[in-house]
This record gives C-alpha cells, structure tokens and sequence, in this order.
C-alpha cells in the first residue's frame, strides 16, 4: 500500500530543552515547580507536547491534566492506543505526588495497574485526568488517576505505586571528585 497526499497526515511536535526543568525541579519543592509549569516560568517536559498534554491545576496532592487525543495517537484498530491513556494517566498520578514533596526530593513510577473502561478517539474531545495522592511517603508513595471524556465520562483509571528519592545535580556529582 502507498501513501499519497490524500491520506497523509503530519504532526509537529515542538519543546523546550528539557535539562532546564530538570535543574530547576532540584532547587523547587514539588508544588512550587508544578505551578511554576503552569504558568510558564519552567518549561513543560517533551512529553507533554509528543502526548498533546497541558498541566492545568495543581494543589497539594491533587493535579488536572487536559489532552486532546488525536489520530497520531491510533492503534491499528482505530482507537486511541491504551498507551496513551497510561502516560497521561501516569503523568497525573506522579505529578500528584510531586506536589507533595519538599525540594531535593523527586519521584519514579514503581508500578501502575490501569483499566480501560471505554474506547477513546479522536471524537472523545478532550479528556481531562485527575491524579490524587492516596497515600504519601518518604520513600514509596501511592496515587490514583481517573481519566474522562469531553461528556464527562470515566474512560480509564490507574492506581500507582511510586519510589520516592533524593535527586542529585548531575553537575554537582563531579564536583570535589579527585
């Protein structure tokens, strides 16, 4: 099968280095840095603009994400990929716990177990997901997601265990070796 210019398709994805929100996360506590995204002063991570998501709300161990999924975003069946749902739900779920660690502290996903409740497309509009910290921790954490459609429906949810550790500037860890 060949592709012609009826049925091609393009996306460009564009971001912002992402070494200066990493330095920055080091130097902020978790919900500082959250908001700080928010409003734009510390730049989004790539996959925020490669998953067509926005960071729109964060409090204290509670976060809101919009995405708008997209036919860069369809499995051979023509659906959304269930991946996608997972990194936004992933997404939701750690920057919940984010926002309730001091500076110095940053986090890893451990483990996510998601459900996938109904089919997504393009037609879905956009999905807003919802991540809440269940249980925090100073060294493993739990989260919970939900995703919903444009209708407000639940489209998938996620429950996520998380590692919780001290970051290290990578500029720093050199520093005084000999």
């Amino acid at each position: 099968m060949t592709t012609d210019a009826t049925t091609a398709r393009s996306r460009l994805v564009e971001w912002e280095d992402p070494a200066i929100g990493a330095t920055r996360a080091m130097s902020m506590a978790g919900l500082d840095f959250l908001r700080a995204m928010i409003d734009g002063t510390v730049p989004s991570p790539p996959i925020v603009a490669l998953m067509d998501m926005t960071l729109v709300r964060a409090e204290e161990g509670e976060v809101e994400f919009s995405c708008e999924p997209g036919e860069s975003h369809y499995n051979p069946i023509g659906a959304v990929h269930g991946g996608f749902a997972c990194t936004v739900l992933d997404s939701a779920a750690g920057c919940a716990v984010q926002s309730t660690l001091p500076k110095g502290l940053g986090y890893t996903s451990l483990e996510i177990k998601v459900s996938y409740l109904r089919a997504v497309t393009a037609a879905s509009g956009t999905l807003s997901a919802v991540g809440r910290v269940t249980k925090p921790g100073k060294r493993v954490a739990f989260a919970e997601a939900e995703l919903r459609d444009a209708d407000g429906r639940v489209v998938a949810t996620a429950s996520s265990t998380l590692l919780v550790f001290p970051v290290v500037d990578p500029a720093a860890e050199g520093a005084g070796a000999a």
